[in-house]
């Protein structure tokens, strides 16, 4: 069911959301680029867990108005308002990739309403201190994430022509990709089903701007405007070891960082793995028992 939500400063945001409509609510936020449209396990994987999954376009992707400026911190604001707007109290958000930092900083500033949070695949704030944030990255992501930092006009000029080819041909951002994806990445993009998904997220991605994706680049290479440690409800925090898009540096360091988290190192997966993690993550999300202690597990 798609919903347009009135933000307090007039921007117009759009959700969707499916699943048990009884079931209880989580918030899934999207990679980047992408889409309320984005991988999400099917509805009877939702019925059968009794989730009420919502999503939603970030500003200036697909259906949503543009926020210039924004930082990670304000994700937190525009999912309180869609919560609101649903007539949602209370509800776990996890993030996948671009929209992991996004999922933390609704656990560290709606402390009242997240039960619990977790984030796939996540990058580390730019200024993280005793991180190497470059290191293990591949090199389109070090060559767009230092131009974001250094000159966000360029930025721009680059990624305005490069979202209109992709609304044209969504499959060309796999292509830019292939020749960095791991093998075990490949196969999973490979999945005829799975790949449907992800051209449909990346075509109302960039659908009708290319501002969506400049915003993320910008805010995901300046300060979030919350401090990971500030969290204290329960955190996952998942992560392929062999990810050269988000490196796992990032996750360990977050991982110490937020209080009690855990953190859960896949040794044999990359990047697009964190696609097949979501069902059980979900799991995790919906358990009412405190999360475990901090430390490092492998998942089972």
């Amino acid at each position: 069911m798609r919903e347009e939500v009135r933000t307090a400063d007039g921007r117009v945001l759009t959700a969707e959301h499916w699943g048990d409509p009884d079931g209880k609510p989580v918030f899934l936020l999207h990679g980047m680029p992408g889409s309320r449209l984005g991988p999400a396990p099917r509805g009877m994987v939702l019925y059968q867990r009794r989730v009420r999954l919502i999503a939603y376009d970030r500003p200036g992707y697909g259906g949503s108005d543009r926020h210039p400026g924004r930082t990670v911190a304000d994700v937190a604001q525009d999912v309180a308002a869609i919560a609101d707007a649903l007539g949602v109290d209370t509800f776990a958000v996890a993030g996948r990739s671009g929209g992991a930092p996004g999922a933390l900083a609704c656990a560290a500033l709606l402390p009242e309403r997240v039960t619990r949070t977790a984030a796939l695949v996540p990058l580390a704030p730019r200024d993280a201190e005793d991180l190497d944030w470059f290191a293990g990255m591949a090199a389109s992501n070090v060559r767009e994430y230092t131009t974001a930092a250094a000159d966000p006009e360029e930025l721009t000029a680059r990624l305005i022509p490069r979202a209109s080819g992709i609304a044209r041909d969504p499959g060309r951002l796999l292509d830019e990709l292939r020749r960095e994806l791991t093998a075990s990445d490949r196969m999973i993009v490979a999945d005829a089903g799975l790949r449907s998904m992800l051209l449909r997220n990346y075509r109302e991605g960039v659908r009708t701007s290319a501002y969506g994706w400049i915003d993320d680049m910008l805010a995901a290479s300046s300060p979030w405007g919350f401090d990971p440690a500030d969290i204290r409800c329960p955190v996952l925090i998942w992560h392929g070891e062999l990810d050269v898009f988000s490196p796992v540096g990032h996750a360990r360091w977050l991982g110490r960082r937020i209080p009690g988290a855990t953190t859960a190192i896949d040794p044999d997966a990359a990047h697009f793995a964190a696609l097949r993690a979501l069902p059980g993550v979900l799991t995790w999300l919906l358990r009412e028992l405190p999360a475990p202690s901090v430390g490092e597990q492998q998942p089972a």
